[in-house]
Parts: C-alpha cells; structure tokens; sequence
C-alpha cells in the first residue's frame, strides 16, 4: 500500500450563499484545490453529499460535477452517510491512492441547505435518524443530542455553562477563520439566554443551515515531495458504525462508532491520544464536542465537560479542538464538514492557520460523524 499525501486545499466562505449555484459552488472549491495543488488533471473524483436531492432537487450529482469542472469522462462518485459523507469521501479516496488504482484523486464535499425552508431542512436532516423508531414519533436531531445532553448531565455532572463553554471557544476561534459563517465572538450569557430549541440544549448551542463546498487533491506521497512545499501525510483511517436509533444503544452518552473508528486510526497510525497536536471534531450541538473527545481518548470518560472549562481544548490549551471554529461557528454545509475538517489540519500542519495557528504542530486528526452517531470517520495526519 503506497503512503498518501494532501497536496491541494480548498475552500470558500461559507453561509446563505442565495446567489450561488451546488454546481458552481463545488466548481469553485475544486478549482482552488487544483491551483493550490500545481495539478491540470485529475484520475478520479469523490463527491461527499448528505441529501442533494432533497436540499435542491438533483440526484446524480457524480456526473454533474465532474462535467461541470471540465473533468468527464473520469471516474466520479457520490458518496453518502449522512454528515460523515465528507470523511468518508476522503477515506475513499485515500484507499484508491493508497491502493495504486489512480495517482490524483479529487475527494469534495458539498450542500446547498438554504434553498428550501426551515420545515423542509429539518426533513431532509432527520432522514439521517432512525424514520421508524425516531422520526415517525416527531423527534428532530436537535431533540435527539438534547436526550444526549441530559443524560450526560445526569451521569456525570456535567453542566448547562459546560455547554455553553464549548460555544464560546468554537466561535472565538471561528471570529479568527474569515471562511466562517458566523466569524463573531459569544458570551456564556448570551448562549444561557437564546432561544430554547429542546431543552437543555439553545440556539446558539446548535450549529447552523449551511451552503458550503471543500475540497482536496490526494497523491502518492513520492509525487508530493518533488512539490517543493509542506508535506501533508494521512498516516490513519478508521471507520465504524453504531446503531442509529438512540434507544438501541446501551448507553447514549457514550459514541461507540467514534471509539471503534478512533481506535482503528489510532492503531493504523501507530499513534496514541497524548500524540495528537490538533484536533477537529463534528460539533454539530455543544454536547457532541464532549461526547467526541471522551470517545477518542482526550480525556477520561465524564470529563469532557471539563476540557474548555479548564480551557484544555482551547488554541493556547494542551489538545486545541475546532481551531477553525467548528460546525459551531465555521458552518454545517452536511456533506462538506468532513472534507472542510481536513482542510483546516492540513493549513494548521502546514501553519497556514493564520491567527488561529497553533505553533509547532506535527500530528492532527479529523473525526466526522453522521446522525446521532450511527457512523464515523477518523483520520490521522502528520507533517513531514
């Protein structure tokens, strides 16, 4: 299996992009990746999206993009689980560089969220829980991380400013990330007093509808070191599963498919949680972020309430978490999140992070999850 490396990145501003295309939003993505790659061709492609046909109406998107980028008739693919589409996409295409079956491969992520109402958007989320056991009785995701949040405060303690902590930091380190949707600093107060979606969890404790793109360029790692820039190696993957319905899980507080796809990456990269430097997670809703670094090992099991109350997570802390601001702050354009998450590790190994940089650091990792929880992915990387 050859060593794969991320030689190109890119990206633009995410938000309510009405103006804009999925078409010309992923085109635009993908032309920065190339240019910040030095590459005119690619040998296949990977498109990450979560629900294009019910966002915008069009299905068979690997065909489309691929066309409109001026790329057909290479190999393209959608992929989808729901927000881990991203992370998944990049998995793939690592395994077909990894594997010698292409030497450039394209891995995006794209979703235009905006073009349908509020009611509509919620639909299309929802079809990323369980439709039988959760969604036929009304619960919304929103909903579903509240059930999380409130177990979790019950089992260990963990508190409403805990929560609201997480938010804090995210969009303080988003206000530094000019490619954020909400670039802007919060109060603990002010996420105490927003508007209450589902109890304990408020508005400014949920990420937010997001239109949005990402894209990367993968390679052997030989071709990435005549480049003449900073090397960027994906030294593990992990992947994993879990039920997707809440109330098939023996304890909800705890992401099993976050452990076992962390442990995967963790093991393939011959790494440990004290190697990670920086770190990217799928905060979709405050208690996710706690949830996520009690799985993969950042801190103990129950403590996750702790990290940006001791400010552990934070840019000058000992494991910085969401240094581009997260789903949180930067946006949650589904299907691009996970691909967006590796773009921020690789500016950040590179130091490319601007003032959010964390110094000397060598190894990141990117964890993408979908639903609930049902699916994650994992991927470690190390600056040469």
């Amino acid at each position: 299996m050859r060593d794969v490396a991320v030689i190109g990145v890119g990206m633009t501003k995410w938000g309510e992009l009405w103006e804009k295309s999925l078409r010309t939003i992923f085109v635009e993505t993908a032309l920065l990746a190339l240019d910040d790659a030095g590459v005119d061709r690619i040998d296949s492609m990977y498109v990450g999206s979560m629900s294009s046909g019910l966002f915008v109406g069009q299905e068979h998107i690997a065909s489309l993009l691929a066309d409109y980028l001026g790329q057909a008739p290479v190999p393209s693919a959608r992929v989808e689980t729901a927000c881990a589409s991203g992370g998944l996409a990049l998995r793939l295409g690592f395994m077909e560089v990894a594997s010698g079956m292409s030497d450039v491969v394209l891995v995006s992520g794209i979703e235009k969220m905006t073009d349908v109402n509020g009611y509509e958007a919620t639909y299309a989320l929802g079809t990323a829980a369980d439709q039988e056991y959760e969604g036929y009785h009304g619960i919304t995701f929103p909903g579903l991380y509240a059930l999380i949040a409130r177990a979790h405060m019950e089992k260990y303690g963990t508190t409403r400013e805990q929560l609201a902590l997480v938010a804090v930091k995210n969009h303080l380190n988003g206000s530094k990330n000019p490619l954020a949707q909400y670039p802007f600093k919060i109060t603990v107060d002010s996420v105490l007093n927003s508007v209450m979606v589902a109890d304990p969890l408020r508005i400014l404790d949920c990420s937010p509808i997001t239109d949005g793109a990402a894209a990367v360029i993968l390679c052997p790692i030989e071709t990435a070191r005549k480049m003449n820039k900073p090397v960027v190696k994906i030294i593990g993957s992990g992947h994993a599963t879990d039920s997707i319905a809440l109330s098939s899980r023996k304890d909800i507080t705890w992401l099993e498919a976050t452990y076992q796809a962390g442990k995967r990456a963790y093991a393939m990269a011959n790494k440990k949680p004290k190697d990670i430097d920086i770190l990217e997670v799928h905060d979709c809703f405050t208690i996710a972020e706690i949830c996520v670094i009690e799985a993969l090992g950042i801190v103990e099991k129950g403590k996750g309430g702790e990290a940006a109350e001791n400010e552990i997570t934070y840019l000058e802390g000992k494991i910085p978490v969401n240094t581009s601001g997260g789903l949180k702050a930067k946006g949650h354009p589904v299907g691009a999140t996970g691909v967006a998450q590796v773009i921020e590790i690789v500016k950040q190994l590179r130091g490319e992070a601007g003032k959010r940089q964390v110094k000397d650091s060598r190894i990141g990792m990117a964890q993408n999850m979908g639903g609930s929880g049902g699916s994650t992915v994992v991927h470690i990387f190390e600056r040469e």
